[in-house]
């Protein structure tokens, strides 16, 4: 896909198509180019905190069209925006009030895209496992991507399916929101719903506002409320989900519950979605064309012709044939106690799978204990259950060295808007009596 001339966005659809919708309002493809090319930013930096779909579409291609770099903070919070905002120095910070949810007035200035090369966004890291680190994108590279991730969402579209229309749980300013919920937008000929719905009945408002083809983009979190809900949805062609494992079980559930297909994608801040599977049929992953994975010391190495070079990507990989692989666990998430090796997230898994329990979340606690090993340590939310309890349940399902000292019964867990729990915010909570 190169570019003779520099385009206007969004990209593949005419100006009089429609673009965002409202629910009861629907802003075409000409409202949004006056919208986004009236909003002037200052400063090379621009850290958008918009929540609505509209508005942070409109300051993203205000930004790429002016050439100014989108920063993605780890977290929303204030004190984090501003941390981010000081390491790099003078930033335009923008918000719903900013581009407004309404049309601009005309603009005869040009929507234009940027060279290949242009650093189009930083993303940060969320920290679940440590400290957040920053993460160029280019632009070339974020058409790639999307470019893959639209085709893999059509190829599961039923045979003749119009324009996609796609409603999203997860916040456009996390890397998995921005690939799916405002690339496919702005270039690929995807339609958006503006808001976004967290709560069953929200979801199920929000698809109903739109017109068929419909694409949910979710979590497991997201996914797994929606089926214990009991709610109703309108006819939804495809789900994707991301940003954490999806069960099998769970993933026939969503297909069985609402007459669906469920795509997951895999990938990461570092290097964007690079493989999908149909989690419902199958276990290993689907690279897509270009990508190579090569074993490394603390990960595995991804390398595509869009990448600058290999990227490595912090989980331990078993590559099959034809490059199908299946997902060993993050370097961080293997873990050694009395010579065994266990994965954090099968434990998890494994917890989470007892009967009464309704989350978990398994995780090695940093300060070692007095004979020097850093024990394995749970948060669980059971209403009804002791920890005791929990613990007698778990017992014949792990070996002994992995049974969580301290398992700590909680109301409910930190999780953040894409369903990831902060391991700071997780080690407080440790310090919680268990009961």
């Amino acid at each position: 896909m190169n570019y003779q001339h520099p385009p206007q966005f969004p990209l593949t659809l005419e100006a009089g198509a429609p673009f965002v919708s409202f629910g009861v309002a629907i802003r075409t493809v000409a409202d949004f180019r006056d919208a986004a090319s009236s909003l002037a930013l200052e400063n090379a930096h621009v850290i958008n905190l918009c929540a609505n779909r509209y508005a942070f579409l409109a300051g993203f291609a205000a930004a790429l069209s002016g050439r100014k770099t989108t920063l993605l903070p780890p977290s929303g919070a204030a004190a984090i925006v501003a941390e981010t905002a000081a390491a790099y120095g003078a930033c335009s910070i923008i918000d719903d009030r900013t581009p407004g949810s309404q049309p601009a007035a005309s603009s005869s200035a040009a929507l234009v895209a940027p060279s290949e090369d242009f650093v189009a966004l930083i993303g940060h890291t969320s920290g679940s496992t440590g400290g957040p680190t920053a993460h160029r994108k280019s632009w070339s590279s974020l058409r790639a991507t999307a470019a893959l991730n639209a085709a893999a969402i059509r190829r599961v579209l039923p045979p003749g399916a119009g324009q996609p229309w796609i409603v999203a749980t997860v916040p456009s300013q996390h890397m998995y929101g921005m690939e799916l919920a405002a690339l496919l937008p702005l270039l690929c000929g995807f339609s958006i719903h503006a808001g976004q719905p967290l709560f069953p009945a929200d979801v199920a408002q929000a698809l109903s506002a739109v017109p068929a083809p419909r694409v949910l983009v979710s979590t497991p979190v997201h996914l797994r409320s929606l089926v214990e809900s009991g709610v109703s949805l309108p006819a939804v062609a495809v789900v994707v989900s991301a940003t954490a494992p999806l069960s099998p079980e769970l993933a026939r559930d969503v297909e069985d519950r609402f007459g669906t297909t469920l795509l997951e994608m895999f990938g990461s801040t570092e290097t964007c979605v690079i493989a999908t599977r149909r989690s419902a049929r199958e276990r290993a992953w689907r690279p897509y064309p270009g990508i190579t994975l090569e074993p490394a010391a603390s990960g595995t190495l991804v390398s595509a012709p869009w990448l600058a070079g290999p990227t490595l990507l912090q989980d331990v990989l078993e590559v099959g044939a034809e490059g199908r692989f299946t997902v060993i666990g993050r370097n961080s998430d293997l873990i050694e106690v009395a010579g065994k090796r266990a994965s954090l997230a099968e434990l998890t898994r494994r917890l989470s799978s007892l009967p009464g329990v309704r989350d978990a979340y398994v995780l090695q606690a940093d300060a070692p204990d007095a004979i020097g090993v850093r024990r394995v340590a749970a948060l669980v939310v059971a209403p009804g259950l002791t920890s005791g309890a929990v613990l007698e349940l778990l017992r014949p399902l792990v070996d002994a060295a992995f049974l969580p000292r301290p398992l700590v019964m909680v109301e409910t867990l930190p999780r953040n808007q894409v369903g990831k729990i902060p391991r700071g915010e997780a080690l407080k909570m440790l310090r919680v009596p268990a009961r």
